[in-house]
């Protein structure tokens, strides 16, 4: 009898012991659940992200650095950008142009080198501005003094509208090429040459 009553005890002692290392393990799994179950915090979007446009055209390299908002619903052009005022023709800093040749472009020679590039939206005609300030904030410190280069295009109107800001350098032969800005429903772009 004393035996049975050992044998009990101990048999009573084990089924414990694992009831507790299931609650253990349970719990163990619970509390993972409840970590994985977090939800991860969502990086913000970037409403104007960094990007920048290039070509090679024979054997000069054309790249332009920029900031691309988008349009979100807005009017941007008469709108968010007025009309008949200095723009950085891009979001934060200026956007810059640069290239390791020299280039010709409406009849005018431009210097191989970085430029700041800004224009001046209007119904009829944009004002282009390559200035040698290319490393500013916006249009802070912009001074016509500065510009290298101004000339006018037309813009064109779109059908759709280009969401973001987006500038393409285009190759047209081995010593030709363009430079397009679209945004919304204005798109403009000029030709250039290589100096030879």
């Amino acid at each position: 009898m004393r035996n049975l009553i050992i044998a009990l005890v101990l048999t009573l002692s084990v089924l414990s012991c694992k009831n507790e290392t299931k609650k253990d393990v349970t719990n163990q799994h619970k509390n993972h659940n409840k970590t994985s179950d977090k939800k991860e915090v969502p990086k913000k979007k970037v409403l104007s992200p960094h990007t920048s446009a290039m070509e090679m055209i024979g054997d000069a390299h054309i790249h332009i650095d920029y900031s691309s908002p988008g349009v979100r619903g807005r009017i941007i052009f008469g709108g968010l950008v007025g009309y008949d005022d200095v723009w950085q023709a891009g979001a934060h800093n200026a956007t810059w142009i640069e290239t390791n040749k020299d280039l010709i472009i409406n009849d005018e020679v431009l210097p191989k080198g970085k430029y700041g590039f800004f224009t001046i939206p209007s119904k009829k005609d944009w004002t282009i501005m390559i200035n040698k300030n290319w490393n500013q904030h916006g249009k802070d410190d912009y001074n016509e003094k500065d510009d290298v280069m101004r000339f006018k295009v037309t813009p064109t109107i779109l059908d759709k509208i280009t969401e973001h800001l987006e500038y393409k350098v285009k190759k047209i032969s081995e010593t030709e090429g363009t430079i397009s800005l679209a945004w919304e429903k204005v798109t403009i772009n000029f030709s250039f040459m290589i100096n030879q």
